[in-house]
């Protein structure tokens, strides 16, 4: 599974960013934006320049998504047929996502990015998350606080719809990404943003700013010192199975089976990163 430390919108419209976005910036993804990015009477353009210029451009080890338009809009099946032909695109995001999205990985074989953005969408995510193709998942504060008739002031921090969120995609094994951060400017707000949601267990952060990505890309990245711990944990605990022993002490501290695991996970994800 790719690294998503950090996912970069990018208006699907916009030729300059989407190069700069390949040849010069570094995020872990691509999102190219079909959606709330692209105006109505722009949407047949963008996806002409997106068919032309995406398999033009070298992309690294970034992986490259496409969000199509709402499933219920007329651009939907455009934006699928586009995208379906463009083999460089791995993953197709899908906002305000409310049902099962198997029929979309049978039908394209890419994989599948739902964003959770309405109150239907939540009380049905279990059904979206375990979808077939389906390897990350996020969500959308604006348009979830207009579902249900509520400011966005109070999504934005909203622990339940974290959490929830959150749950589904590590209970069916896929990638939980946190929200976009809205205020471009405000750095040190986006990185407390950051540190929370993954304490909250997310593995990266979906970005508008180019200089939102090193921060994500940093704190979705293991510490010197998780890493040293990690290590210091493995070591420890595979000595003591070795011994026939199944729980130790380290550094006054119970270690067990569980945190022989998240220590693996740690230095497996660490190692990935490089």
């Amino acid at each position: 599974m790719p690294l998503r430390r950090s996912q970069l919108f990018v208006p699907g419209n916009n030729e300059h960013m989407i190069r700069k976005a390949a040849l010069e910036l570094k995020p872990d993804s691509v999102i190219i934006d079909l959606e709330d990015a692209v105006p109505i009477d722009s949407k047949e353009t963008a996806r002409k320049l997106i068919r032309e210029l995406l398999p033009q451009l070298d992309w690294g080890n970034k992986e490259l998504c496409v969000r199509v338009n709402d499933p219920k809009t007329p651009f939907f099946y455009a934006d699928i047929d586009t995208v379906s032909k463009i083999d460089i695109v791995k993953c197709i995001v899908v906002p305000k996502a409310e049902f099962d999205l198997s029929f979309l990985y049978k039908a394209t074989g890419k994989e599948i990015e739902p964003l959770i953005e309405t109150a239907k969408g939540l009380l049905r995510i279990e059904d979206v998350v375990r979808s077939e193709g389906v390897t990350a998942v996020s969500y959308g504060v604006a348009d979830f606080a207009l579902s249900v008739g509520g400011l966005l002031q109070a999504y934005e921090p909203n622990q339940v719809l974290k959490t929830l969120v959150v749950s589904a995609a590590k209970a069916y094994g896929v990638d939980p990404i946190d929200r976009v951060y809205f205020d471009i400017k405000n750095l040190d707000g986006f990185r407390r943003d950051c540190v929370e949601a993954k304490s909250l267990g997310y593995v990266g952060k979906q970005v508008i700013h180019p200089s939102q990505i090193p921060i994500a890309n940093e704190v979705f990245s293991p510490s010197k010192e998780e890493i040293e711990w990690a290590r210091r944990v493995v070591e420890a605990y595979e000595r003591a199975v070795k011994e026939g022993r199944g729980a130790i002490s380290l550094d006054g501290q119970l270690v067990d089976h569980v945190h022989y695991k998240l220590a693996k996970r740690i230095l497996d994800f660490a190692n990935q990163a490089g």
